[in-house]
């Protein structure tokens, strides 16, 4: 597992406005659940698949680490580990913006370098 980067998906207009404040404060999902969700590399698909099948103008974001003081590991109920940031998210921190386009199937085609 790669601890060096982790991967928010959120709507496109979320992400402009963080842009615009500087940070990050989550989707509505993560305001309500406390924490903004990630996902390590190898989750990417599962969790697009998972929650955000046929959605549009969806954003994946490139997040290092370093400097996520208040980021935790936590075990999901099918055992799998997933980032939780306890914080918002400082934008200095995104490195990387990828836009989803879906395929014809309602999947999303995901960039080959991120």
């Amino acid at each position: 597992m790669n601890l060096e980067f982790v991967y928010k998906i959120c709507k496109t207009s979320e992400w402009l406005e963080a842009k615009k404040n500087k940070k990050f404060i989550g989707t509505d999902k993560d305001k309500s659940d406390g924490y903004i969700h990630f996902s390590s590399i190898d989750q990417i698909k599962s969790t697009l698949a998972r929650y955000y099948t046929d959605e549009k103008k969806l954003i994946l974001l490139k997040v290092k680490t370093i400097n996520l003081e208040s980021l935790v590991w936590e075990q999901a109920s099918d055992g799998n580990f997933f980032p939780h940031l306890y914080s918002p998210l400082d934008i200095s921190s995104v490195c990387g913006e990828y836009y989803l386009d879906l395929n014809q199937d309602g999947s999303h085609k995901i960039p080959l370098d991120y």
